[in-house]
């Protein structure tokens, strides 16, 4: 659910629900409501978590199961180093 994706995605950004609210200019309170599944972002918020966490809306919404990462914005070496970044990991798994 879509409030689960939203309180995994803070967290591993750690973030807490008091930085979260300050990035997005909503209360804390906002974001407890939406993690705890009493209400749901709207549109324009969800816009926002996308980007802020770099994944597609599809996934924070619970559409698609695979976890991607939205590149735009950044420069082509920065892209790079990413793609170096997820090799390295790729290659030291177990």
């Amino acid at each position: 659910m879509i409030y689960d994706r939203i309180k995994t995605l803070r967290e591993d950004a750690g973030y807490s629900q008091a930085e979260l609210a300050r990035k997005l200019d909503v209360t804390r309170s906002s974001i407890n409501a939406w993690e705890m599944g009493l209400s749901t972002p709207t549109t324009p918020y969800i816009v926002e978590l996308a980007k802020l966490f770099h994944v597609s809306a599809d996934y924070l919404l619970c559409l698609k199961n695979e976890k991607s990462i939205v590149l735009d914005g950044y420069s082509e070496a920065e892209i790079k180093l990413i793609y170096d970044l997820l090799k390295y990991f790729d290659k030291h798994k177990n």
